[in-house]
């Protein structure tokens, strides 16, 4: 099974996906949730059949035209809103009560604009931060090996290739079915990426053991560490992703983006584990950078 063989196959499949994530970012962008723009959400529920499009009709009745409405429930919503003092909040549920009967109030949060404007910067931050983290643990983690730092930017490397397919994936998501991130979003990508790594060590660390007892070349090396890791890399992914599936079929909107983020993450991050990550260290190591620009490279480099 040569994997590393078909690594430009991998990179054109790669090159191809994240332009379609990038060209869905500009031109549909995210949409940020009530935690990166300020707001409230309410859940409420109604002890007779209210549907999804009847609560929306009589939200923008009630001056909240912008209100958006997603079912948690068979009888219960999540509702985002601008942001309420308890004036409005109380005369929003007696509107909603005039037209569906007495409501069923549960959790209700407001967030300030100062709030929402310190969250984003803190999760910018968090993710920045892993990142960093992440490629000096490697290099650290790979210091005996050659070149230690190739292991750690190799890594983040395909890490960042998770994070802009996810993040293009939910600006279709947004602008197609309305879903907005929120702190589950970033708490998704922050578990996508320490998932994604442990797959990516996993293999590395096979690589250095093959490197060291000084099997073949360092192509042929890297290909029979990802094989020998193969079965073990999907195992365990597919273990992850069947619990995701059944709370993505059990659960409601709270944590959707959480686990939307986790289904595609897993999946990408396999992906990346064993065709993209393995293959870039080949390439450095070979020196064939040029091949993506169209220019010869130098002989390879053993």
């Amino acid at each position: 099974m040569n994997i590393v063989g078909k690594r430009y196959w991998f990179f054109l499949i790669s090159g191809i996906s994240l332009l379609a994530g990038i060209i869905s970012l500009a031109v549909f962008g995210l949409r940020p949730g009530v935690e990166f723009t300020s707001g409230s959400l309410l859940t409420v529920g109604f002890e007779q059949e209210v549907s999804q499009d009847d609560l929306k009709r009589e939200l923008a009745s009630l001056g909240y035209t912008s209100a958006l409405v997603q079912r948690t429930g068979e009888d219960d919503f999540l509702v985002q809103l601008p942001e309420l003092d308890t004036q409005a909040k109380n005369s929003l549920l007696e509107g909603l009560e005039a037209r569906f009967g007495a409501p069923r109030v549960g959790e209700f949060d407001t967030i300030s604009a100062v709030v929402a404007a310190e969250t984003t910067r803190y999760a910018t931050i968090a993710i920045l931060a892993a990142a960093a983290g992440i490629l000096l643990y490697l290099t650290w983690a790979f210091r005996r090996m050659p070149h230690p730092v190739r292991y750690g930017t190799c890594a983040v490397i395909a890490l960042l290739h998770d994070i802009v397919l996810v993040v293009g994936l939910f600006a279709l998501f947004g602008r197609f079915l309305g879903w907005e991130i929120n702190l589950m979003f970033v708490t998704g990508i922050l578990a996508i990426l320490g998932y994604s790594v442990n797959n990516i060590v996993i293999i590395f660390d096979r690589i250095r053991e093959n490197v060291l007892q000084g099997r073949g070349d360092f192509e042929t090396t890297v290909n029979g560490s990802i094989v020998q890791t193969l079965g073990r890399s999907l195992n365990t992914n597919l273990t992850t992703t069947l619990p995701v599936i059944a709370l993505l079929l059990i659960v409601g909107a709270s944590i959707q983006n959480l686990l939307v983020v986790l289904f595609a993450g897993i999946i990408i991050g396999t992906y990346d584990s064993i065709c993209v990550a393995p293959s870039l260290l080949v390439v450095w190591q070979k020196g064939e950078w040029g091949r993506f620009i169209g220019r010869k490279t130098p002989a390879t480099v053993k």
